[in-house]
């Protein structure tokens, strides 16, 4: 019983995380219309720099706690899967 509620658990999760996405996104683009700006410049900004918010956060925190390992595995790991 205590696996199946892990993975109701897990699947509400990603469908939480789907919707909060899409109305950030949705967001983002009613303020680029909203000020006149081009929608690209809105995704090159704003929904990037909130997609790479919480690996600034867990950078930022493990480097204030002294792991600079888990600061430097962050960073290279997020460039790897960029590329």
């Amino acid at each position: 019983m205590e696996i199946a509620l892990q993975f109701v658990l897990l699947a509400l999760g990603f469908v939480m995380l789907a919707k909060g996405a899409d109305w950030f996104v949705e967001g983002a683009a009613g303020i680029a219309m909203r000020f006149g700006i081009p929608q690209l410049v809105i995704g090159l900004t704003i929904v990037a720099m909130g997609t790479s918010a919480p690996e600034a956060a867990v950078s930022i925190a493990a480097a204030v706690k002294g792991n600079a390992d888990i600061t430097i595995g962050n960073i290279v790991g997020s460039n790897i899967l960029n590329i």
